[in-house]
């Protein structure tokens, strides 16, 4: 007996041991409920978008479709339909741009000012929205000159509070991904404003009664999008009520400062998208086709601004800046050479991919490094890049004439100052 029960002994702890081995194996792991994997899922998955994130990419998107439905028949109403002069489209051009950056600094300061976000926000997408409503009652060249300039007046005032509310709620490991969501869904719009217009047109005639149809469906998703962020919920900032205007420059940081050192000499190089336009035209590309090129160019923005952000995101956003110039030097010196078609259209795809770091990681990078005062940093940011961009433009209208390739060398020869500018200034969070 004394025998046998020492046996059972041994056999229960033979078997003790095997089952404890067992459960050690991989083979033989105990199944996970479904809590402890969404418990883990949630641990190893990044951080997530914030739904205010996904709320302002569908105003945006509303708003650029309506915008974008407008641009892209504005130059030949304004020409044809209203009879007005190239030279006149021109200057209205060149206003309607500084105009776009002509507030931003205002803006910023007087958001981290009183602390608001939603109220700008609202008023320069109101703005923008009223705006259109001159191109439902008025058709002169006057009004059309109006119409352009307020409108983009209105960009102007809703950027820099709006990019700092983007900032606010985005946690800081998926900031450029928020960032690249954001512009991935703007950007979508500047592909179907186009589409829709040409579709009316296509099937209504380019008559004048169509364009004004054109007015008058754009003025719709621009309405909505204003509605749509009434509901949104104030996201207030940290107020800075005893910093005047002008005073406010010196509280940013250093490192913003930097940054935004860098950033002007790169602007110095970065001229209207205009030319890449005419570039592919002098080189064999239909207007149709120039059309073609147009939608690839936001497409690939579209597609990768997302991506490009999650980068941003794991790598570091100076190094995805980096990246940015030295994507936009290799792309300059391409148009300065090529000549094939297949050649034109990679480089407009590459336009994309940069464009999407310049539009969204510059913003990211800039909440990265300017924590306390964002929308002031974004106005000052967008002020002087804007600003030095109109210049920019006009030199390159005059480099054009003397020789196209001279233009996109030039633009690269700034671009690598520019790189190693941002290589020597360090720029970061003091």
């Amino acid at each position: 007996m004394e025998r046998n029960a020492r046996l059972m002994r041994q056999t229960e702890a033979a078997f003790r041991l095997m089952w404890r081995n067992a459960f050690r194996s991989s083979a033989f792991r105990p199944v996970q409920t479904l809590r402890d994997r969404t418990e883990a899922d949630a641990r190893n998955a990044g951080p997530r978008l914030h739904p205010d994130v996904l709320r302002l990419g569908v105003v945006s998107l509303l708003t650029d479709v309506s915008s974008e439905m407008i641009f892209a028949v504005f130059a030949i109403f304004f020409t044809t339909i209203a009879a007005g002069s190239t030279t006149l489209l021109g200057v209205i051009e060149g206003l309607a741009d500084f105009a776009s950056c002509a507030l931003d600094y205002w803006a910023g300061w007087l958001s981290d000012h009183t602390g608001r976000r939603k109220a700008l926000t609202v008023l320069g997408y109101g703005f923008s929205t009223l705006a259109k409503l001159i191109l439902l009652i008025a058709n002169a060249v006057l009004a059309l000159a109006a119409f352009r300039i307020v409108e983009r007046l209105g960009k102007s005032v809703r950027g820099p509070p709006r990019d700092a509310w983007l900032a606010g709620v985005a946690a800081p490991g998926a900031r450029g991904y928020s960032f690249g969501v954001h512009k991935a869904l703007d950007k979508s719009g500047a592909v179907l404003g186009p589409l829709l217009a040409w579709g009316l047109l296509h099937r209504l005639g380019a008559t004048a009664e169509a364009y004004r149809t054109v007015f008058r469906v754009a003025f719709a998703p621009a309405l909505l999008a204003v509605l749509l962020l009434l509901f949104l919920g104030e996201r207030s900032g940290e107020r800075h009520e005893r910093e005047p205007l002008l005073s406010a420059w010196k509280t940013l940081s250093p490192g913003f400062k930097r940054y935004l050192a860098a950033a002007a000499i790169f602007s110095l190089g970065y001229f209207s998208f205009g030319f890449l336009l005419l570039r592919a035209y002098q080189l064999g590309f239909s207007l149709q086709n120039t059309v073609l090129l147009y939608a690839l160019f936001n497409s690939t923005f579209v597609v990768t601004a997302p991506w490009l952000g999650r980068l941003g995101d794991r790598i570091g956003r100076s190094k995805i800046i980096l990246i940015g110039y030295l994507i936009y030097l290799v792309m300059n010196l391409g148009f300065a050479v090529a000549t094939a078609r297949w050649e034109i259209v990679t480089l407009f795809a590459t336009y994309g991919v940069f464009y999407a770091i310049d539009e969204a990681q510059s913003r990211a990078f800039i909440a990265d490094i300017e924590s306390q005062r964002r929308a002031t940093a974004v106005g000052a940011y967008n002020f002087l890049t804007g600003a030095i961009y109109l210049l920019a433009s006009i030199a390159a209208g005059v480099l054009w004439a003397v020789s196209p390739a001279l233009l996109f060398i030039l633009a690269a020869g700034t671009s690598a100052l520019a790189l190693i500018a941002l290589v020597k200034l360090q720029p970061s969070a003091e």
